[in-house]
Parts: structure tokens; sequence; C-alpha cells
């Protein structure tokens, strides 16, 4: 066998049996996650805005007052923490929001959400504990916007940008409720 076919081989092994361990050890690459990663993006003109998140499924639980608390920080979807990205300063809720990448965060109510933009970055939402990971010294800005009731049920949580009637719209859903709030 030649030397470049050898070479070759032994780093095919080393790749595969880094994969392995990873996979093993770390985060499971080769299973359906519960919670799917998903990214949604807004472009006009010369304004780019990006949320990555993960979006865990009802699957017939009580969601807003079980499994996510009122009054109690909740990491906005699972696992990783989620983020919001934007490449101009905004006016949230008509308050300022400066040009950046902030982790976004929100305290559920009954009829009113918290919704914090908060600028340190990390690496996952919560901790062994199942705390959130939050450190509210970091909070950029921290806005109260008006719950909807859906008529029907939102099996997977959903975030979203809505344009439709000419304002702008940071949408999300899950269950039987929806909050928007509005970006210019």
């Amino acid at each position: 066998m030649n030397t470049f076919l050898k070479r070759t081989l032994i780093l095919l092994s080393i790749i595969a049996l880094g994969l392995f361990l990873y996979s093993t050890f770390v985060e499971n690459i080769f299973a359906k996650r519960l919670s799917p990663k998903d990214t949604v993006e807004f472009k006009l003109n010369d304004l780019k805005l990006e949320v990555f998140y993960n979006r865990p499924y009802r699957k017939g639980r009580e969601i807003f007052g079980a499994l996510v608390p009122f009054n109690q920080v909740w990491r906005t979807g699972a696992n990783e923490a989620t983020t919001f990205e934007t490449n101009k300063t905004l006016q949230v809720n008509g308050m300022p929001l400066a040009a950046g990448k902030y982790t976004l965060w929100t305290v559920p109510k009954d009829s009113t959400w918290n919704v914090i933009f908060n600028s340190k970055q990390y690496s996952w939402g919560v901790n062994a504990e199942m705390q959130p990971m939050w450190d509210p010294n970091y909070d950029a800005l921290n806005i109260e916007v008006p719950v909807q009731k859906l008529p029907n049920h939102v099996e997977q949580f959903t975030i979203a940008f809505d344009n439709s009637t000419d304002n702008l719209y940071l949408t999300m859903a899950w269950d039987d409720v929806k909050i928007a709030v509005p970006l210019k």
C-alpha cells in the first residue's frame, strides 16, 4: 500500500472516531432533536434581522402557567439560548435598541409578557439546576407587551417576523398564546 493511501485511511479513521466520540459524549448528531433548531430572517432594504431558536412541541402538555411558569424568566424556546440580531438600531415598542446580537428572554404572565433583550451571549439556556442562565446586569432592553389569545392551538413554538400591515412585529406563538413586539 502506498504512503498516500495509508495517510488517507488514518485521517478518515480519526475523523470517524472524532464524530463517534462527539456524538456519544456531547450531542447525538445522528438523532432527531426533540426541539429542532430554526432561524428566521427578515430583510428590507439594508435592514437585516435574524432570530436563532429551538422549537419545542406542545405534545398535549399545558404550557403557560405549568411547563413554562408565569412570572419567571423563560429562555424563550429550548436548549441553546435564543438570539436576536440586528444590523441597524431599532425602536422596540418605542425604546431604542442598538445594532448588535442579543439573547432573547421572556417573562410570561397571564395577560402580558416582558420581553428582554440581553447583551450577554450564553452557550445554553439553562444551567444544571434548570434555572435560566440569564443575568439581568446585561439587559439592554426590557419591554412589556400584551398577550393575544388564539382560537386554535399552535403545536410547535414559533417565532416569526410579521410586516403584513406595513408595521413590523416580532411575533412568538405557542399553545393558545401569541405576542407581537413592535419594531421600527
